[in-house]
C-alpha cells in the first residue's frame, strides 16, 4: 500500500519526503477541490486506473475543501510544499502567475487536445498570451422565467431581446401583490455582472481590445439607462441596491419574480425546495444588433513551475481529459461541459434546461485576468448603485471609466 502524505495512518518519518516540495520524478501530487461526495471516489478510481497503465508513476491525490484550497496552495508555495498539479479558481490565476509559480502548458498541449475545448473556455485560462491552465469545470447563466406569472400576465413566450424583457417585466409587475417582473441584483460581489449582460447585448466588452474600460462607451451608458428605466417603471423588485444575487434568487424561488438570470444551480435549488411552480429556462436576451453574452465560471487545472515530474504530471493531466472520464466527472458533479464532444451527448441534448445552458457556453465571458480586478469590480458596482439611485449615467460611468483606466495602467 502506498504512503499518502495526507493520510494520518502514515508514520511521520515515512511521509517526510513527500512534504518537502513538489513530488520527485516518477510521482505526481495533485490537489483537488472537494466538489461533492462523488469527487473522492471518482479521483480514487482515476488514480488506480492510471497507475495500472503507468506502473512507474505514483499518483498522489489530496482532496481539500474548496474554502481552504487557495490558502492551502498559497501556504504551500511559500513553504515549498506545493503539489505538481492543482485545480484552482480561474480568478486566482492572476496571483499565481504574478508569483511566477505556474508552468505554461503551451509546450505540452497539442493541437488535437486544444481543439477539444470550447473556445471561450480555453481562452479563460490564457494569460500573457500563454495557456496557463486548462478548464476543468464549466458554468454559465441563463434567463429563468416563471411560467405561471407569465400566463397570468398574458405573455406567451420568454423574451428574446432586452426590449421584450422590459415589456414582459412591466406586465408581470402590473399583476401587483408583491410580484415583480425582473430580479436585478444591485449589491454584493456580482452586482456588476447583472449589468454586463445588457452591456454585452450592446456589443460592448468590459475591457476592450486596447486594455481599456468599456464603461464610457455609448453602449455601456445605454445599458445602465436601460436598468434605470426598469427600476423607475417598477419593473424590478424595490430597493434594488439592497439586494445581492442570492436575494433576487430567493425571491424567484418564492414565486415573487417573473424573471431572473442565474446559473444551473438555481434549478437544482428549486427542485430540492419543492416550491411547486412552473418555470422555464431561456437564452440570454439579445441586444439591438443581436449581440448577447453570458457570465462564465471555470476552475482551471494548472501545473506548478517547481514540479520535478512535469512529463508525468502532463501525462496524468492529459488522461483526465479523455472523453469517458470528462463525461462522467461533469455529469456526476452537475457541471456543464468544457469540451465540444461532450455538448453533443444525450445527457444534455435530451434535457430542455441543460440544452439552453450548453448552447450559451460559446458565448461565455469570464473575470478578466488582470491585476486589481477586485478594485475595478467594486468601483463599477458603486457607480451602478449611484445610477440606480438617480445619478446621471453619462457622468458617473465616464468618471469611473477614467478611474478604472488608471488602475489598469498600474
Amino acid at each position: 500500500m502506498k504512503c499518502r502524505f495526507w493520510r494520518t495512518a502514515c508514520a511521520a518519518g515515512l511521509c517526510l519526503v513527500v512534504l518537502t516540495g513538489a513530488a520527485l520524478a516518477g510521482s505526481v501530487r495533485i490537489i483537488v477541490p472537494q466538489y461533492s461526495a462523488r469527487t473522492g471516489p471518482f479521483f480514487a478510481e482515476v488514480e488506480r486506473d492510471f497507475e495500472a497503465a503507468n506502473p512507474d508513476t505514483d499518483i498522489q491525490i489530496e482532496m481539500v475543501p474548496r474554502e481552504d484550497l487557495r490558502r492551502r496552495l498559497t501556504t504551500g508555495l511559500g513553504e515549498g510544499t506545493n503539489p505538481d498539479l492543482a485545480i484552482i479558481g480561474q480568478r486566482w490565476l492572476v496571483d499565481f502567475v504574478k508569483l511566477q509559480a505556474i508552468e505554461p502548458l503551451d509546450g505540452f498541449i497539442g493541437d488535437e487536445l486544444k481543439g477539444r475545448f470550447i473556445d471561450s473556455f480555453i481562452q479563460a485560462g490564457m494569460m500573457d498570451g500563454k495557456i496557463q491552465g486548462l478548464p476543468f469545470t464549466a458554468s454559465v447563466s441563463a434567463l429563468y422565467y416563471n411560467k405561471d406569472l407569465f400566463g397570468k400576465a398574458g405573455i406567451a413566450e420568454p423574451p428574446k431581446t432586452w426590449d421584450e424583457l422590459k415589456a414582459a417585466a412591466e406586465k408581470v409587475s402590473a399583476l401587483g401583490g408583491g410580484i415583480y417582473g425582473y430580479g436585478l441584483p444591485g449589491k454584493g460581489v456580482e452586482a456588476d455582472i447583472s449589468y454586463y449582460y445588457v452591456m454585452w447585448g450592446q456589443g460592448v466588452e468590459v475591457i476592450d481590445e486596447n486594455g481599456r474600460s468599456g464603461l464610457a462607451s455609448d453602449g455601456a451608458i445605454a445599458a445602465a439607462k436601460f436598468y434605470k428605466e426598469l427600476i423607475d417603471k417598477g419593473a424590478t423588485q424595490p430597493a434594488v441596491t439592497a439586494f445581492p444575487r442570492e436575494g433576487v434568487e430567493n425571491l424567484f424561488k418564492e414565486g415573487k419574480l417573473g424573471m431572473v438570470i442565474a446559473a444551473p444551480l438555481l434549478a437544482k435549488e428549486i427542485k430540492e425546495a419543492g416550491r411547486g411552480f412552473n418555470y422555464g429556462v431561456a437564452t440570454i436576451p439579445a441586444g439591438p444588433t443581436g449581440a448577447r453574452g453570458t457570465y462564465g465560471e471555470t476552475d482551471l487545472a494548472v501545473m506548478f513551475k517547481n514540479s520535478k515530474s512535469k512529463e508525468e504530471a502532463w501525462k496524468f493531466l492529459d488522461y483526465l481529459f479523455t472523453a469517458p472520464l470528462r463525461a462522467r466527472f461533469t455529469q456526476d458533479e452537475g457541471f456543464l461541459p468544457v469540451t465540444k464532444e461532450e455538448t453533443g451527448l444525450e445527457h444534455y441534448a435530451n434535457d430542455a434546461e441543460l440544452k439552453i445552458f450548453v448552447e450559451l457556453l460559446p458565448l461565455a465571458r469570464f473575470t478578466p485576468l488582470i491585476a486589481g480586478w477586485e478594485i475595478v469590480a467594486q468601483r463599477t458596482i458603486e457607480a451602478l448603485q449611484k445610477v440606480y439611485l438617480g445619478g446621471d449615467a453619462d457622468q458617473i460611468l465616464k468618471a469611473v471609466a477614467e478611474e478604472i483606466n488608471r488602475i489598469l495602467l498600474k
